[in-house]
C-alpha cells in the first residue's frame, strides 16, 4: 500500500470497513473508498477480480481507471456522480475490466453511500463480483426467451391461417388466404406460390406479392425439373438451404429467381386422400436452414391446405350444379313484348354449409298468350335445396301450360295448386299472376299467398297495389278452398309493374310492411329504364346480404305512340237519359277526331246496345270507355264495363221478339269482341279495325 504522507486527511477509525467472510465465500471482493481523501481499500477477493496484485495498487480509486473497457468509464463515472448529488443510498452498474492477457471480464459493482449528518456522502463501501456467468446465461435466457417468442408467434400465425381456411369456401377463398402478408409471413417468408395439378400439370394460381410469376413457369409439367414438380410427383417436401443448393440443384430456375435475394426455400406437396392436387412453394430472404420443428410446423400447415383446398373444389363443384339447376328451371329467354319494356332479375340466396342450400325455389316467367296478351308471375317455393329448385321448375313449366292454353287467370291459378298437392312433396309455393293487355292496359291479378305488386308512374312515385288474394298454392288444394279472387287495374302508358319475391322485400328485424315501404322509396329513386333499375334493386339486396333468394320481373308499358290517341270515358248512372246522350255524343265526336267516322254508325250503335244491356240487366252503372289502339291495323276499342259477374248469352229473338238480337248485332257489326272479369264484375268490349286514310 502506497505512503499515505503526513499531511493526509485522518482516515476513519473503522476504516476500512471489514467484510463479511460470506462475501469471499461468494467471490466477491469488497471495497471502502473514503471520499474525502480518494483513498480505496480493497480485500484480496477484489484485487483478483481486477487482476491486480497487492503491491500494484496505491489505494487510489483512479488507479483502477486504466483497468476498465474504455467504453464503460464515463458511464461508471456519470452513474457515482448523479446517485453522489441526488441524495442516492446506493447504486449498481455491470462494466468490463481489461484482464492481463488483454481478454474482458464482466463485472458488477453495488456501492452504498453513507452520508454524516448533514447528509455530505463520505464515503462509498461496495462490492465487485465476476458477471461473466451471470450474463452469459442472462444472454441465453434472451434468446431462448426470442425462440419461445418466435415459436409462439410461428404457432398464433399457424392457428390463425388454419382458422381463416376452416372459412374458405371456394378457391379463391383460399387463395387469398394464403396471399395475404400474415399467411405469407409464416415463420418469415418473403414470398408465395400455390399451384395445382390439372391434367398431369401444375397451374400456377396463387403468387405473393403480386407480380412473383416467372416467365414459362405458370404452367408445367409434373417430370419439369423444378422443385414444386419435384415435390407434387415424390410426394415429399423439398427443403432448399442456400442459394448455393438452390442453384446446384435447379440451374434452369435459380436464375430466374436470383434478383429475389432467396436464401432458403421450401416447396411442399398438397396431398389429399393420398393424391397429390398441388403444390405450394415458400420463398425466404432472411434465413438460412430449417429446424426439424419448422420443417413439422410447415407439413402440417401444407396438410390443413390441401384439405381446404379440396373441401373448396367439391363446394365449387356442386355449386356449379346447382347453379346450372338453377339456371335450368328458370326461363332461357323471354318472349318479345311490342308493346313493353321487361326486365328480369334472379339472385341466388347465400347461406353456410353446402352449396345445395344457396339454390332457391323462386322463379319468375313471362308467357304470350292468345290475342297478344302476356302473363307475367312470379313464385316461391319453400326451401332452399336441391329439391325447392326441381319442384319450382315442374311449377312454372305447369301454370305456364295451363294459362297458354288460354285458361282465365284463377282457374289457371287453381290447377297449378292442384298439380303442386298431387306432386306430394309436402311443399307449397307463393305465387302472383298477372295477365296484362297491354294494347288496352288492363291487367288481371291472382295472388296465391304471395306479396303484393308494386306499380311505378311515370312521374317516378311508387305505390303498392292491394290484391285479394287466396291460400298458396298447394294448401288451397289441400283444404279445398281453390277460389281465387281476380282484381283488375288499368296500367297507363308509362306505368311500370313490379313483381318480387319477399326475398327483396324482407329482412331480418324488419317488419314486412316497413320492408314494402323502403322498396318503393327505392323504386321511386331509382332510373327510368327497366334494366338499370332492376340492377339496382338486385345489387341492393346483394348489399343487404338476404338469406333468400330474389325474383324480381318490371314490366313497363310503353307511352303512347304516334297512332294512339289514348282514352275518353263516361260515367252512365241508371235511370240517367242525359248521361246515355252524352255518351253517345262522346263516341261519335272522338270517332270521328280520330278519323274514323267512316265507321261512327257502327261503333255508337255497338256501344249503345252494350250500355243498354248493363242497365237493364244488372242493378248498377255503366261505365264506357273508348281507346285507340296502335299497331300495323289501327283499332278503335270499346269497352262498357258494369258491377255484375253474370255473363252476356245469345237467345233467340223468334221471329216477332224485341230482344235477344243485341249480341248478334253486335257480332255482326264488330270486328271482334269478348268479355273479361274485372274484380266483381265484368267489361264487354268490341274492336273495330280502321284505315289510316279514315275509310270504312
Amino acid at each position: 500500500m502506497a505512503d499515505r504522507g503526513v499531511s493526509a486527511p485522518s482516515l476513519p477509525d473503522d476504516w476500512p470497513d471489514r467484510p463479511d467472510p460470506i462475501l469471499a465465500l461468494n467471490r466477491m471482493g469488497s471495497f471502502d473508498w473514503d471520499l474525502d481523501t480518494g483513498l480505496t481499500q480493497m480485500d484480496a477477493q477484489a484485487h483478483e477480480l481486477f487482476d491486480l496484485r497487492a503491491d500494484e495498487f496505491d489505494d487510489r480509486i483512479e488507479s483502477l481507471t486504466p483497468r476498465l473497457h474504455e467504453a464503460d468509464v464515463p458511464r461508471l463515472a456519470e452513474l457515482v456522480t448523479r446517485a453522489l448529488k441526488e441524495g442516492g443510498e446506493n447504486y449498481g452498474a455491470y462494466f468490463r475490466i481489461r484482464r492481463r492477457d488483454g481478454s474482458l471480464r464482466w463485472t458488477h459493482t453495488q456501492g452504498y453511500i453513507r452520508r454524516d449528518a448533514t447528509g455530505r456522502a463520505r464515503r462509498i463501501i461496495g462490492i465487485v463480483r465476476d458477471a461473466t456467468q451471470e450474463l452469459r446465461d442472462s444472454r441465453a435466457r434472451s434468446e431462448q426467451a426470442v425462440r419461445d417468442s418466435a415459436r409462439r408467434r410461428q404457432a398464433e400465425v399457424a392457428s390463425a391461417t388454419m382458422a381463416a381456411l376452416a372459412h374458405a369456401r371456394t378457391v379463391r377463398d383460399v387463395i387469398d388466404v394464403l396471399r395475404e402478408t400474415e399467411g405469407r409471413m409464416w415463420m418469415g417468408a418473403a414470398s408465395l406460390v400455390m399451384g395445382l395439378v390439372e391434367g398431369g400439370r401444375i397451374r400456377l394460381v396463387a403468387e405473393g406479392p403480386t407480380g412473383d410469376f416467372l416467365p414459362g413457369t405458370r404452367i408445367t409439367g409434373i417430370d419439369e425439373p423444378y422443385p414444386m414438380s419435384d415435390a407434387v410427383r415424390t410426394l415429399t417436401p423439398r427443403f432448399i438451404e442456400s442459394p448455393e443448393e438452390f442453384g446446384a440443384r435447379y440451374p434452369i430456375l435459380w436464375p430466374h429467381l436470383a434478383h429475389l435475394h432467396i436464401t432458403s426455400a421450401a416447396y411442399l406437396p398438397l396431398v389429399a386422400q393420398g393424391r397429390p392436387i398441388g403444390g405450394i412453394g415458400l420463398l425466404y430472404g432472411d434465413r438460412h436452414g430449417f429446424t426439424t420443428e419448422e420443417r413439422d410446423i410447415l407439413v402440417a400447415l401444407t396438410s390443413t391446405i390441401a384439405q381446404s383446398l379440396q373441401r373448396a373444389m367439391l363446394y365449387e363443384q356442386e355449386s356449379d350444379l346447382a347453379q346450372e339447376l338453377q339456371q335450368a328451371m328458370l326461363p332461357r329467354s323471354l318472349p318479345r313484348v311490342p308493346d313493353a319494356d321487361v326486365a328480369v332479375r334472379y339472385r341466388a340466396a347465400v347461406l353456410g354449409g353446402s352449396p345445395g342450400r344457396n339454390i332457391g325455389g323462386d322463379w319468375y316467367d313471362l308467357i304470350p298468350l292468345p290475342g297478344g296478351r302476356v302473363g307475367a308471375v312470379v313464385g316461391d317455393v319453400q326451401g332452399h335445396d336441391t329439391q325447392a329448385a326441381a319442384v319450382m321448375g315442374q311449377l312454372r313449366i305447369v301454370l305456364r301450360a295451363y294459362a297458354a292454353e288460354g285458361h282465365p287467370p284463377a282457374t289457371a291459378v287453381a290447377r297449378a295448386s292442384v298439380f303442386l298437392h298431387e306432386l306430394d312433396t309436402h311443399r307449397f309455393a307463393t305465387c302472383l299472376y298477372a295477365e296484362a293487355d297491354l294494347s288496352t292496359g288492363v291487367v288481371q291479378f291472382v295472388r296465391a299467398g304471395h306479396i303484393d305488386p308494386l306499380v311505378r308512374d311515370p312521374d317516378g312515385s311508387c305505390r303498392r297495389v292491394p290484391v285479394r288474394g287466396g291460400l298458396p298454392l298447394g294448401l288451397s288444394a289441400l283444404f279445398d278452398c281453390l277460389e281465387y279472387p281476380v282484381q283488375t287495374m288499368e296500367l297507363d302508358p308509362g306505368q311500370t309493374l313490379v313483381l318480387c319475391t319477399d326475398g327483396l322485400v324482407e329482412q331480418p328485424g324488419v317488419d314486412p310492411d316497413e320492408g314494402m315501404r323502403e322498396l318503393c322509396e327505392r323504386i321511386a329513386a331509382g332510373p327510368e329504364d327497366v334494366g338499370d333499375l332492376a340492377d339496382l334493386l338486385i345489387a341492393g339486396a346483394a348489399e343487404r346480404g338476404g338469406e333468400d333468394d330474389v325474383a324480381l320481373l318490371l314490366l313497363r308499358r310503353r307511352a303512347q305512340s304516334r297512332g294512339e290517341r289514348g282514352r275518353l270515358q263516361q260515367y252512365v248512372a241508371p235511370g240517367d237519359p242525359r248521361a246515355l246522350r252524352e255518351a253517345r255524343h262522346m263516341l261519335r265526336a272522338a270517332v270521328r277526331d280520330w278519323g274514323a267516322g267512316g265507321r261512327a254508325d257502327e261503333i255508337e250503335l255497338v256501344t249503345d246496345e252494350l250500355v243498354t244491356n248493363a242497365l237493364m240487366h244488372t242493378e248498377g252503372a255503366a261505365v264506357v270507355t273508348l281507346r285507340s289502339l296502335p299497331g300495323p291495323e289501327r283499332r278503335l276499342r270499346t269497352e262498357v264495363e258494369d258491377a255484375s259477374s253474370a255473363l252476356p248469352r245469345r237467345r233467340e229473338a223468334g221471329a216477332s221478339g224485341v230482344s235477344g238480337r243485341g249480341l248478334l248485332l253486335v257480332d255482326e257489326l264488330a270486328d271482334a269482341w269478348g268479355v273479361e272479369a274485372r274484380g266483381g264484375g265484368k267489361v264487354v268490349w268490341c274492336e273495330f279495325l280502321v284505315p289510316e286514310d279514315g275509310s270504312a
